[in-house]
């Protein structure tokens, strides 16, 4: 089960993607084989995904484990939306009282070793800190060791891992007896005091928070009420219900903690999955404050990881399921959203597997247009963003069915008085903020690259439109989708919008070159015959290798890596054959790529063989790298003589 914390408090709280504590590196992980092939992704037909990290600010990854390291995978997406990632550190039954006593009971140097070793274990794996859960008696020794224990610990982690976190869970009380609380007490108080947030159990009553507010004084929003999703005990709500626990717990103005989001793919319909996680989060989104995009380029194709098939902007290039969650990309605000008065009109987005431009899935919006209204909009993105002189924006959409609506991206900037707009008209002649961007017609020549596509039916029936603004002295706040009746119409017109990428960025970065690819090395080779070979079948290889490359991370969205075969001439002086297409191996989000029993072609007598191994950066920005400024590889291998 996968708890995620909720921390609620009306201040904005920001997505960092450039800088600050949230500019991770994404961790491919350690490089033995069996653990790559999980972290560079898996064809998990039916897979959970969680998507709606814009509501939350941490994430708890959650086992039965003594010690539960979150998966790389759920890291890179989770900072990514700039949400804080915690393994978990469990002791239970008498195997627990057993090791709480080994470590705890005796003197400093035993809890510091444990601690510094779980220190260690964050840094390596890239993630934010610990959730405490100490679910077994304690003797006076080690209860006493326990506060001595957390505010070591979280004292060595806010040393080493900047805005990393230690929380305890209700379970133990100061005398050492096993009895949850639910709520915050004298009886626990001393464990919240040495760290920095307490995990609420899950069967309190509004008597419960009542008296928490005199416990928890300043610190109202560290105290994480749970919230059992499963609605196990006696709670006030869960399931469909959640949303009663959560109006009680900002009503009293502390954070939450939602054990188990995952019932919603547990327990219901796997087919349904996608609408009964999108139902499940909007009955809460009127208590969840969102995380806003604070800097750019903001670049975002929809991919939730995972997909039925892999395309590459509009061309599809494998066939199968596919779940790698390092590969999904930031994710907008979903839900429904109708117009004021009546209610006739109305916009619904929804993720969707059925198509995509990049990746493996796509946003699909429905709405509905009545008779006595010109336009409805959705807003996608909350953004908290300075302007700079000059930004791009594209669009990548396409309409389903025979709908000729009208389609096009709305900014709101705040501080509209003082914004000075360029190169851009209002959508009224009131003092509104919202703004609808100038088409780009003219762009200058460097820009060639990204607006090649720009005003142009592409592939698969999708469309790029691309947009200059021209804004100073401005915040851009909102990000809107923007659809209008056709010219002449006066009917209620339905329409079916599918958007496969949106992009948002600083004109200079435009102007900037990409590096190319350098220093591509291969280590950690194996060879082994094919399965096919030992079982008496045709002559075959099995290779694993590493590859590594030096190139600027904040630069890329990824890196595809493509491998291609041949075999080089025996005759003194002759080159390589002709190298087979490439054929396309994985995604790498840092740069390292474990290769994992690839076949290889035994090479001819006389002559060797050729595994040619390319490493194709994808930038930001959307367009293609041509493979001349691709990385590679190459290695020889002959078959030994008999």
């Amino acid at each position: 089960m996968l708890p995620s914390a909720l921390k609620l408090s009306d201040s904005v709280d920001c997505l960092h993607l450039k800088s600050g504590r949230l500019e991770k590196a994404p961790l491919q992980g350690p490089s033995s084989d069996h653990l790559a092939q999980f972290i560079q992704g898996s064809a998990t037909q039916t897979p959970y995904s969680f998507y709606h990290w814009q509501y939350i600010d941490i994430f708890v990854y959650f086992s039965h484990h003594t010690v539960t390291i979150p998966p790389v995978g759920w890291t890179n997406a989770a900072h990514r939306h700039g949400v804080c990632v915690l393994g978990t550190f469990i002791t239970e039954w008498k195997d627990g009282e057993r090791l709480c006593e080994a470590f705890l009971a005796g003197d400093e140097r035993s809890y510091r070793a444990v601690a510094d070793q779980l220190v260690l274990i964050a840094q390596f794996f890239r993630f934010d800190g610990w959730l405490i859960n100490i679910e077994n008696s304690l003797s006076l020794a080690a209860v006493g060791n326990v506060p001595h224990f957390l505010r070591y610990l979280t004292s060595q982690l806010h040393q080493q891992v900047p805005g990393g976190l230690v929380l305890w869970y209700d379970s133990v009380v100061s005398s050492g007896q096993l009895r949850w609380q639910d709520e915050l007490n004298e009886q626990n108080r001393v464990f919240f005091d040495a760290c920095d947030g307490f995990f609420t159990n899950y069967n309190w009553r509004e008597e419960h928070l009542e008296r928490m507010l005199g416990q928890a004084g300043e610190r109202l929003a560290d105290v994480y009420v749970g919230v059992d999703v499963f609605a196990r005990g006696n709670v006030v709500g869960g399931r469909f219900d959640t949303n009663k626990s959560l109006e009680l717990i900002r009503k009293h103005g502390f954070s939450a903690a939602l054990f188990a989001p995952g019932w919603v793919y547990e327990c219901l319909e796997k087919g349904d999955f996608f609408q009964n996680q999108d139902k499940f989060w909007s009955l809460l989104e009127r208590y969840l404050p969102t995380h806003s995009i604070c800097s750019l380029p903001f670049v975002t194709s929809f991919c939730l990881g995972m997909g039925t098939r892999r395309v590459c902007y509009g061309q599809e290039e494998a066939v199968g399921p596919w779940y790698h969650p390092s590969a999904q990309e930031i994710q907008p605000l979903f839900g429904e959203h109708r117009l004021e008065g009546d209610g006739r009109g109305w916009v619904k987005t929804h993720c969707c597997l059925e198509d995509a431009w990049n990746g493996g899935s796509s946003l699909l919006i429905r709405g509905l247009i009545p008779p006595e209204v010109g336009t409805v909009a959705v807003r996608l993105f909350s953004l908290q963003v300075p302007v700079p002189p000059k930004i791009f924006l594209s669009l990548v959409y396409k309409l389903e069915g025979p709908s000729a609506v009208g389609v096009a991206l709305e900014l709101s900037t705040a501080d509209a008085g003082s914004c000075h707009v360029g190169g851009i008209s209002a959508l009224s002649a009131e003092t509104s903020s919202r703004r609808s961007p100038r088409p780009l017609r003219v762009p200058p020549t460097k820009l060639a690259k990204w607006v090649g596509r720009c005003g142009q039916q592409l592939s698969g029936g999708w469309v790029q439109r691309c947009y200059e603004v021209n804004l100073r002295g401005c915040l851009l706040q909102d990000l809107f989708i923007n659809f209008s009746r056709p010219p002449g119409s006066q009917k209620e017109e339905n329409f079916i919008c599918r958007l496969g990428e949106l992009q948002v960025v600083d004109a200079h970065s435009l102007l900037t070159p990409l590096p190319q690819v350098q220093a591509v090395t291969v280590s950690h080779v194996r060879w082994q015959p094919a399965a096919s070979e030992r079982e008496g079948g045709p002559a075959g290889l099995q290779l694993s290798c590493t590859l590594h490359w030096a190139y600027l991370l904040p630069r890329v969205r990824c890196f595809r890596i493509h491998c291609c075969q041949g075999s080089e001439g025996g005759s003194p002086g002759s080159g390589p054959s002709e190298l087979g297409r490439p054929r396309l191996l994985g995604l790498a989000f840092v740069n390292r790529y474990r290769i994992v029993d690839l076949a290889v072609a035994a090479a001819e007598p006389g002559q060797d063989g050729r595994v040619e191994f390319l490493v194709e950066p994808v930038p930001k920005e959307g367009f293609l790298v041509p493979r001349a400024e691709w990385g590679r590889a190459a290695m020889l291998y002959s078959m030994p003589r008999t």
